[in-house]
């Protein structure tokens, strides 16, 4: 699949020492906590802040941002401390007022790329203006979706386009606020090979002890950049508090960072055997859901006097996962092996609960 691209020519990007880096709050609360953090970031070298001008809320009743009365405060950083500026649009109006007041970069969040008419409109109010645009991937895990985002975007003339990894939405959360998915990114990498990824380890952990590994992991997968959340003082942030870093911090985690040497001989080798980590990942993290299930099935049984093991439905499960896995280019006797083990543990568990 092609897009029609061009560089994004933004600056801070060393590809032997750190990625491209575009840090600031989630919100622009008020002016002072604005330059503040603009001061600081720019001290510690970075060169592009973002912050939060419209904030969409799950749930009406919370901070929804400043409005665009913190557009002003973004034309100071950019004057007085040298900073390109960044904000999120989501409409037509929020593209309009954010050009006027000379925003840099705009980016798309993922409740919006994951409407297609907001981006048409999005798309509509672009047309004729030559400013970088990120979009950020649907909440929901659909990389046809966040394709045609991109496509919106370039057929209105858009050629500064790179994608924003944050993870996806999901029902059962463990670890992270967004899980990564990364099998994602990397197939909209292998489809759009010439599209700058970036990596958004805020939104995808949710914590801040999280963003220095996420970090990593992106640089590892050969992101071209990161987006960061940091805030003056994160415990007071009005959104999103507790995935905020200040900008010392930031800059402690982008200077342990290790930079992967993407143009070596092993590098499709190390691609492949990254994708099969991240698939391994997966695969844990499915298995982990399914015990958890079997314990709530063990609850149910105990609850109704049950036995463990019901046969039929074993032989009912062997039968269709080792036909799936016929159709899908595996051996029917690998596939019983499997779910015998899987059956194997769920009875373990099962049992467990039963004699509690």
């Amino acid at each position: 699949m092609e897009l029609e691209l061009q560089p994004l020519n933004l600056p801070g990007i060393d590809a032997q020492r750190r990625p491209l880096v575009i840090a600031g709050p989630c919100s622009a609360e008020t002016e002072e906590q604005v330059m503040t953090t603009a001061l600081q970031l720019a001290s510690n070298g970075i060169r592009i802040m973002r912050a939060g001008i419209w904030k969409p809320r799950t749930k009406p009743g919370g901070f929804e941002g400043v409005g665009e009365k913190g557009l002003p405060w973004l034309q100071r950083v950019h004057d007085e401390c040298g900073l390109l500026t960044a904000t999120e649009v989501a409409n037509a109006h929020h593209v309009q007022a954010a050009l006027e007041h000379g925003i840099d970069i705009l980016w798309i969040g993922a409740r919006t790329s994951a409407n297609p008419f907001a981006m048409q409109e999005i798309a509509d109010a672009l047309e004729g203006h030559d400013v970088p645009v990120l979009v950020k991937n649907p909440v929901n895990p659909d990389l046809e979706l966040w394709i045609g985002a991109l496509q919106r975007l370039n057929n209105a003339g858009i050629k500064r386009l790179a994608a924003v990894h944050r993870g996806f939405s999901s029902y059962d959360k463990r670890i992270y606020r967004n899980p990564p998915m990364w099998h994602i990114p990397i197939e909209l990498r292998r489809r759009i090979p010439d599209l700058p990824m970036i990596g958004d380890p805020s939104h995808i952990g949710g914590s801040r002890e999280l963003v220095a590994p996420l970090c990593q992991q992106a640089m590892d997968l050969g992101f071209d950049g990161l987006l960061i959340e940091s805030h003056c003082q994160p415990d007071n942030a009005w959104s999103d508090a507790k995935q905020q870093i200040t900008p010392d911090v930031l800059e402690f985690i982008l200077e342990k960072l290790t930079i992967r040497n993407q143009m070596t001989t092993t590098e499709g080798l190390e691609t492949l055997r990254r994708q099969i980590d991240e698939v391994d990942n997966q695969l844990l993290e499915l298995l982990a859901t399914r015990m958890r299930i079997s314990r709530e099935i063990g609850t149910y049984k105990k609850q109704n006097n049950m036995t463990v093991v019901q046969t039929m439905r074993y032989s009912e499960i062997l039968e269709k996962r080792g036909a799936q896995g016929t159709l899908n280019g595996m051996s029917n006797s690998f596939i019983r092996d499997i779910f015998e083990h899987i059956h194997e543990e769920s009875v373990a568990q099962q049992i467990e609960i039963m004699n509690k």
